[in-house]
């Protein structure tokens, strides 16, 4: 048989089928809207999110030129959905919500069409469900919507098809185009791609097509990465890879392995190893190789590498509910609801983490609601690092009446996410000038050691002429009250006699 006809003809029994897509949509919906506001809580990365969404597309522009470039597609999507919508933890985290719901139905489909039924519902049903995927199903930040652009393209490059269309081809490549441009290591999609067309011996018709749509997509998204690499020095932080990092995704793989192993290809299509299995390795691989030039291994970069994990359990739960048909007829149909019920059980306590605040870093809502407190007509705010400063950002009647003494230029004007701030001798006369100064800061657990000179100054400013009079440490975060110490009257020693 023809490669081609594999690739294209579907058994009529399947697709007389009905939407068994809605049924994982729907559960991943579920999952998503469970807990959705995590109390009421924002942390770091969410808050640049939040707080580029509401400047205006102008002022997103010129940030853009500065910084987080690779993230301006992004920005300018929630930056609509906040000015139609509002800011609001829903409007912020239900783009992912939606977004992993696209990539459910996804891989029902692929799932069904490669392994049959059950291998495509118990996909579905299981994407929502891996820890990872459900950590970022409610994050404000553009990992989820990757992933269902990837699920997408995926769906167009093997969902079979009696008569070639090139709709599809161009939906593939504006497909994928739009991925690159949401984060440009989604590109290694392609790679993976070409290793499922070399797999299946796809015929040079389907190669040349595949090889104008990635062309156009590459085309597209050079000019992104040809200009980040001005801003690489924003990723500096990510420590080298180290083999410890390793672990969690040689699980991954041994998982995947095992899936591979029991797919059974049905009779006219590829198998879905084929398909899953590059979907899984190709990324985690290329990364890897990345990173022992330059550190950027970072498992949400390739968070759409999952789809060919949950791909491979549901074709392992086929297999299994399969094997058990023809002895035990109503355990076979048990099996999928009651696996999916064990997992949720066993997933329930890391479920309800990942859904409260403890979950992130830190919370800037709630450290803005203890400057709201604290605060008192006429006080002084400092940051420190000064990238704190988007407790501010994101909750600015917190700070209303708060003068920022160390802030040169606002992060609105000098298109940059925590602004621009004084020379430390100007910081340091600032403060002097204060009486009572509220000071925003990382927690005792979370906080680094201080290394930029502006904050040695604010610190040493603070030591040496204030004293504490009201800390409090929340989520993450820590408030602190300082009010200036009585200056010596002049002419008396420190004892209060006077000097002869």
């Amino acid at each position: 048989m023809e490669v081609r006809a594999r690739l294209t003809r579907v058994p009529v029994r399947v697709r007389r089928g009905g939407p068994l897509w809605v049924v994982p949509v729907v559960w991943t919906v579920g999952l998503g809207l469970w807990g959705l506001s995590r109390e009421h809580s924002v942390w770091r990365d969410e808050a640049a999110t939040w707080q580029v969404a509401r400047r205006s597309t102008a002022d997103i522009w010129h940030l853009l030129g500065q910084v987080d470039a690779v993230h301006g597609l992004y920005y300018l999507l929630m930056h609509a959905l906040f000015t139609g919508f509002g800011p609001g933890t829903t409007t912020l985290r239900l783009p992912s919500v939606l977004a992993v719901a696209v990539a459910a139905g996804c891989v029902t489909v692929i799932g069904r069409h490669l392994a049959g039924n059950r291998a495509g519902l118990g996909a579905g049903m299981a994407l929502g469900l891996l820890p990872a995927v459900q950590f970022y199903l409610q994050e404000g930040r553009p990992y989820a919507l990757v992933m269902a652009g990837a699920a997408v393209s995926t769906l167009l490059l093997v969902m079979p098809l009696e008569r070639p269309a090139s709709w599809r081809w161009a939906a593939y490549g504006v497909t994928v185009l739009l991925c690159g441009l949401l984060n440009w290591l989604s590109l290694l999609v392609l790679v993976a791609h070409a290793v499922t067309l070399c797999w299946t011996r796809a015929p040079r018709g389907t190669w040349l097509r595949w090889a104008v749509a990635s062309t156009g997509a590459l085309a597209g998204t050079a000019p992104l990465i040809l200009f980040t690499r001005t801003q690489s020095e924003q990723i500096s932080w990510i420590p080298p890879l180290t083999w410890h990092m390793l672990i969690g995704p040689a699980i991954l793989l041994a998982i995947g392995a095992l899936g591979a192993f029991l797919d059974r290809p049905l009779p006219g299509r590829p198998s879905l190893a084929s398909v899953a299995l590059p979907l899984l390795a190709v990324p985690l691989l290329a990364l890897t190789g990345m990173s022992l030039i330059k550190p950027l291994f970072l498992d949400r970069y390739i968070l759409f590498g999952h789809l060919g994990l949950t791909l491979l359990i549901g074709t392992a739960l086929g297999r299994a509910a399969d094997a058990t048909a023809p002895r035990f007829p109503r355990t076979s149909r048990l099996l999928l609801p009651l696996t999916l019920a064990v997992a949720l059980t066993a997933l329930l306590p890391q479920s309800l983490a990942k859904r409260s605040p403890e979950s992130r870093v830190d919370d800037v809502l709630s450290a803005a609601d203890r400057v709201h407190h604290l605060r008192h007509p006429g006080d002084a705010v400092l940051f420190i690092p000064a990238a704190r400063r988007d407790t501010a950002l994101v909750s600015p009647d917190a700070f209303s009446g708060l003068r920022d003494v160390a802030l040169a230029e606002s992060p609105v004007t000098s298109g940059t996410l925590k602004g621009v701030e004084a020379e430390p001798s100007r910081i340091r006369a600032a403060i002097l000038r204060s009486h009572r100064i509220l000071l925003v800061t990382d927690a005792p657990g979370v906080a680094k050691r201080d290394s930029a000179h502006r904050d040695k100054a604010k610190r040493a400013a603070l030591r040496r002429y204030f004293r504490p009079v009201a800390d409090e440490s929340v989520r993450g975060r820590r408030v602190t009250v300082y009010e200036r110490l009585p200056e010596p009257v002049r002419g008396t020693s420190p004892s209060g006699r006077l000097q002869p």
